[in-house]
């Protein structure tokens, strides 16, 4: 599956890749067939030089075939947390788009 990444205010990171990863294929690996890939944006919002609440942000999009984007976004205090956020998130937004079409 095509994962585009894309940072903001941080270095890219294997790690983060590796986990978006296994959370994307635990939580919408069954539905991989419906989709064309996905477009990840991974951002620390106050940067590396403030610190704050949950400043951590994760936003997925995935894009099924033949239909419109679907995008999702969580904020934590930790990217790993929000990345999991977002991923559940996810499956539950690409779950009912493709059981009412």
């Amino acid at each position: 599956m095509h994962i585009q990444y894309n940072y903001a205010n941080i270095d890219a990171s294997d790690a983060l890749q590796t986990h978006v990863e296994q959370q994307l294929e635990s939580q919408v690996g069954h539905l991989y067939k419906h989709l064309t890939g996905f477009e990840v944006h991974i951002a620390d919002e106050n940067s590396s030089k403030k610190h704050g609440p949950d400043d951590k942000r994760c936003t997925i999009e995935a894009r099924p075939r033949g239909r419109d984007p679907i995008t999702v976004e969580a904020h934590a205090a930790d990217f790993y947390p929000a990345i999991n956020d977002a991923a559940h998130k996810l499956r539950s937004a690409l779950t009912k788009r493709l059981e009412r079409d």
